[in-house]
């Protein structure tokens, strides 16, 4: 366990930390799939992605903290399902713990007060989309109690 681990909301001096947490997820995507290569200019797309989310009303960007270390990030969506009940749905878009900080409870801690947030923003229902083959993020995900409700299939043309 890591007890000093801190979530709170992200701030705009988090950034930087944030940027890379979301580079870091990106290539580990990568490493699952040649569809999920990265663009050349990935950071500067993940910065402007966190600065959108940052200001977003319908965004909840969370961070775990050590110290004064980001070692985890948390960002989701509210969605409008409008062909789907529950109507809106939170939608987890990125889900990030340093490999020196997993197994410690803080993805369960920063998942937890993440959904808590989107909850709280009006979401019904929490989804999560992740590369296929990412074993590790399908047991994590399986043990916090999400289900399959849809595959997405790609071919490249």
């Amino acid at each position: 366990m890591y007890p000093t681990v801190v979530i709170r909301p992200a701030r705009r001096e988090d950034l930087d930390a944030i940027t890379q947490l979301i580079v870091r997820l990106k290539r580990l995507n990568a490493e699952f799939d040649p569809l999920l290569e990265v663009v050349p200019e990935i950071v500067e797309a993940s910065r402007k992605y966190v600065e959108n989310a940052l200001e977003s009303p319908s965004s909840v960007v969370l961070v775990a903290v050590e110290g004064d270390r980001i070692v985890g990030v948390f960002k989701g969506d509210v969605e409008d399902r409008i062909f789907y009940k529950p109507r809106y749905a939170g939608v987890i878009r990125e889900f990030y713990v340093l490999p020196e900080y997993r197994r410690k409870g803080i993805g369960k801690r920063l998942m937890m007060e993440g959904i808590e947030l989107l909850r709280k923003k009006g979401a019904e229902l929490i989804m999560a989309s992740f590369p296929a083959l990412n074993e590790i993020a399908v047991n994590f995900y399986k043990k916090m109690n999400f289900r399959p409700i849809e595959y997405l299939f790609a071919k490249e043309i």
